[in-house]
């Protein structure tokens, strides 16, 4: 957009230039074809006898505009003294068309007038008389013996009464910015072009910044399982993209280094458990047998969970075609089946049919989480479905809980984080659920915020369609 505007305002500055340019030649062409017009009004006259000089004039074939005039002195009220730019260009015009010695006037006098704006030349006609004409003084300079100013030619000392003034006037409109009817089109047609061709270049120069900031969104979203950015085009963008790479590369290793570890820990703990667990059996104290199998009973739930958040994480499921609405409406029903009890807290409201682009097992493990989080948590689960708008299509998941502190609302997705006043503890749980959601709706580059509702939580899930 700064580089158009900027093109736009250069292409205009132009335009002023040249129609500035354009305006100022006209003007001049205008003041030379009214002097060499002049010149050849003045000529015709000054052939005639005295006598018929005024029915030649009045016949004089002049544009709408001109007037031509015999009088016994210039006119000189209302009028100024002509500038000296335009006095020069008018005085080249007469004596360009050359005049005879034998008819050349006696005095010129260049006047405007401004309303009108006119020019006026006023020429003394010879009376038989022969003077010789001295080279032209400039306009507006200083003249002998206190002669007027204008007054070019010939010095008071030389210049006897003429008889008569031919005095030939025009009136000078403004030039037109465009004479040519063409023009305005074709610097349209110019700006657009120049415009075109700035927007192609400017939109294939950001072609690899589209590209790097897509790699980075699908990075984000996927670190195990997304591809590298092709490195190609120019050398700056293959640097770019190596340097991408390379930081791609340094922190999928660091996730997948930790993945394993965590996973490995998990799957190494399985075996003393159970072990463990058949050690407890054989124990005489009941009472300390049933606690010691409930906390065996917790470290494997957390053993599991942190097996299949490693499990999540390194997924490679391919995306697959799948109905949204069958799907909530059988975590639902499975979740009822579980919890016969509370099977009236369960609701779903929403389209029968929404046909999306999904990992069919991990989405459904991310809204089975929400959902039986809803229950343990809030006493209910009323699950609504929402038309998609604009390719994002939203679930909202609404308990009757107590609901989290603003505090803590990004907290809880840390792994193996519980809260341990807004979070009844003896559900269980290993604090993984929200992270394993997260991670998965993520990778479908989607997301998953909370907010806190008058009496509740509101889980809102969001998934491109």
């Amino acid at each position: 957009m700064f580089l158009l505007v900027g093109f736009a305002f250069i292409q205009m500055l132009g335009l002023l230039v040249h129609t500035v340019n354009q305006m100022s030649l006209e003007r001049m062409v205008d003041e030379q074809e009214f002097a060499t017009r002049a010149a050849i009004i003045y000529r015709h006259i000054a052939l005639a006898q005295p006598s018929d000089r005024a029915m030649v004039a009045a016949r004089e074939p002049v544009p709408k505009d001109d007037t031509v005039s015999l009088t016994l002195s210039p006119p000189l009220d209302g009028t100024m003294r002509m500038p000296l730019p335009m006095a020069e260009t008018v005085r080249a015009g007469i004596f360009t068309y050359g005049i005879p010695p034998n008819l050349r006037p006696r005095g010129i006098m260049l006047r405007v007038a401004a309303h009108p704006f006119r020019l006026i030349v006023s020429f003394g006609l010879p009376d038989g008389l022969f003077f010789p004409m001295p080279p032209p003084m400039p306009d507006g300079g200083p003249t002998p013996d206190g002669a007027p100013p204008d007054m070019m030619w010939p010095p008071p000392a030389q210049l006897l009464p003429p008889l008569m003034w031919l005095t030939v006037t025009t009136e000078l409109h403004p030039p037109a910015p465009w004479r040519s009817p063409g023009f305005a089109t074709a610097f349209i047609v110019m700006m657009l072009l120049g415009g075109i061709v700035i927007t192609l270049a400017v939109r294939q120069l950001l072609v690899p910044v589209k590209t790097l900031a897509a790699a980075a969104e699908l990075f984000g979203r996927d670190v195990v399982n997304a591809k590298p950015l092709p490195e190609v085009g120019p050398s700056e963008i293959v640097t770019a993209a190596r340097a991408f790479n390379t930081m791609a590369a340094r922190i999928r290793r660091f996730v997948e280094d930790r993945t394993f570890l965590l996973t490995a820990i998990g799957h190494d703990l399985r075996t003393p458990i159970t072990r463990l667990k058949l050690r407890a059996e054989y124990m005489d104290d009941d009472e300390q047998r049933a606690k010691m199998l409930a906390d065996l009973d917790e470290m494997e739930a957390m053993v599991a969970a942190t097996l299949a958040f490693g499990k999540d994480i390194t997924t490679t499921e391919p995306l697959a075609r799948l109905d949204l609405a069958s799907l909530l409406r059988t975590i639902v029903d499975e979740t009822a089946d579980m919890d016969p009890d509370h099977a009236a807290a369960l609701d779903y409201q929403g389209p029968q049919h929404l046909p999306i682009n999904a990992r069919p097992l991990a989405l459904k493990r991310a809204l089975s989480n929400l959902i039986t989080n809803a229950m343990k948590y809030g006493d209910a689960a009323r699950v609504t479905l929402h038309a998609p708008v604009k390719g994002t299509v939203r679930i909202d998941i609404e308990d009757e809980g107590p609901g989290i502190p603003s505090e803590e609302m990004e907290r809880v997705f840390e792994p193996f984080r519980r809260l341990e006043t807004s979070r009844n503890r003896e559900t269980g749980g290993s604090g993984l659920g929200l992270s394993i959601a997260r991670n998965i709706v993520r990778a479908h580059g989607g997301d998953i915020l909370l907010e806190n509702e008058t009496k509740g939580l509101r889980v809102t899930v969001t998934l491109p369609v």
